[in-house]
């Protein structure tokens, strides 16, 4: 079932600083993001440093969130598996996935988590229609989704279709950190040894699987634009250097 769009938008308190936007040039090992986000949502709470959107790619891994099922964890020894704070289920995160790490301060904003989640989701949302791709929201699935009905109907006669992106977040003292991934062009079969966001009935798909000759600045570039429409301007990007 489509689930309603809130269309809110989530832009800061006037006189806020625009948000910092950093990308990552290289492969990003998953224990440097994690120390690195708790640090920055640490200082973002405490008024130390502004909001930071941060664009990075994994080695090929599987995250658990808070409400992951030990049996959707298909192939246990085939990845290094992470435990985290975010919520949701079982993730993959590898080459050609752009992951987003959200780092905003909901209380310069709007203190509505599912509000927030929303605005995220449109976030994808919006950034995906640049590339004429329809994402589509789920009432009884987290993330977006894209109608498949070139592929084989489902048993139950409804339209094939597929996850292309995937949402997943904590907040500490109204500091967001973890993020949003999207599928550009990782490798799809990697997907197995999990069941994504605990979702057998469906597939996931791609960019490049979906016949689109997309690479990673193209997506960068828009959801830059998309989420300035959403959260307010960014400033120029941050030299890719996490030490």
């Amino acid at each position: 079932m489509l689930r309603d769009e809130i269309k809110v938008d989530f832009l800061a308190l006037d006189g806020s600083p625009p948000v910092r936007w950093r990308i990552e040039g290289d492969i990003t090992p998953y224990e440097d993001a994690l120390s690195f986000m708790e640090n920055e949502a640490t200082k973002i709470s405490n008024g130390e440093s502004n909001e930071l959107i941060w664009l990075v790619e994994h080695p090929p891994l599987y995250t658990a969130g808070t409400s992951a099922n030990i049996n959707d964890l298909v192939s246990p020894d085939r990845f290094d598996v992470y435990q985290t704070g975010r919520g949701g289920e079982y993730t993959y995160h590898g080459p050609g996935q752009r992951v987003a790490y959200v780092m905003l301060d909901l209380k310069r904003r709007k203190q509505d988590v599912r509000a927030f989640v929303s605005a995220l989701e449109r976030w994808i949302i919006e950034t995906l229609a640049d590339m004429n791709v329809k994402g589509e929201r789920r009432e009884d699935r987290v993330g977006v989704w894209v109608q498949r009905p070139e592929k084989a109907r489902l048993p139950d006669g409804s339209i094939n279709e597929e996850k292309i992106a995937a949402i997943g977040i904590r907040l500490r003292k109204w500091v967001s950190f973890h993020g949003i991934a999207i599928n550009v062009e990782p490798d799809l079969e990697h997907f197995s040894g999990i069941v994504p966001c605990g979702v057998q009935k469906y597939g996931v798909t791609s960019l490049v699987d979906l016949g689109l000759p997309v690479t990673m600045d193209d997506l960068d570039l828009s959801l830059r634009s998309s989420f300035e429409g959403i959260f307010g301007p960014t400033e120029q990007d941050i030299k890719s250097d996490t030490s």
